[in-house]
């Protein structure tokens, strides 16, 4: 599997999306998008990392849970742009250190210290820029969204801001 190359873009966006107040926006925004699982599945590739890096466990573990981290960033940067350009800057920026890691990792996971070190420093930087968004998010709608990977059964409100 190859991972290095591999580049983010940002699609075009427009729709309901585009109509309203900054709020109404992102909020459309983030309901029709995913975001907010989007965000939340790479925060979990991030302690699934970790998690395998601390365990020791072999590199071809390390290698599956790398490359898991790079294709949830490619997902999410999918779902660019946002109705607010501080906020797609952020998120393509915390996307971009996202990728980075996982393709690091994933070249590193025999054993290259150096590539480990950069993927988790990319990792740092991501999880960063991440918190730095959801609370442009919360700052704009005045909600925090949920990052949540796993589906409410009882939830079904479609709310990106719902509590899981």
């Amino acid at each position: 599997m190859v991972l290095a190359g591999l580049a983010l873009t940002t699609t075009a966006c427009a729709g309901s999306d585009q109509i309203g107040s900054p709020s109404h926006r992102v909020e459309v925004w983030m309901t029709g998008s995913g975001s907010g699982s989007a965000i939340g599945a790479i925060q979990a590739a991030f302690v699934s990392v970790d998690q395998a890096l601390a365990q020791h466990q072999p590199a071809g573990v390390v290698r599956t849970v790398c490359a898991v981290l790079a294709q949830a960033a490619e997902a999410a940067n999918s779902d660019l742009p946002t109705p607010d350009q501080t906020l797609t800057s952020t998120l393509s920026d915390a996307y971009t250190n996202a990728l980075s890691a996982g393709t690091d990792c994933y070249d590193g996971a025999a054993g290259d210290a150096a590539l480990l070190a950069r993927s988790a420093a990319e990792r740092a930087k991501s999880a960063e820029l991440l918190s730095a968004a959801i609370s442009r998010i919360e700052q704009i709608t005045g909600k925090v969204p949920s990052t949540t990977t796993t589906t409410n059964p009882n939830a079904g409100s479609g709310d990106p801001f719902a509590p899981s």
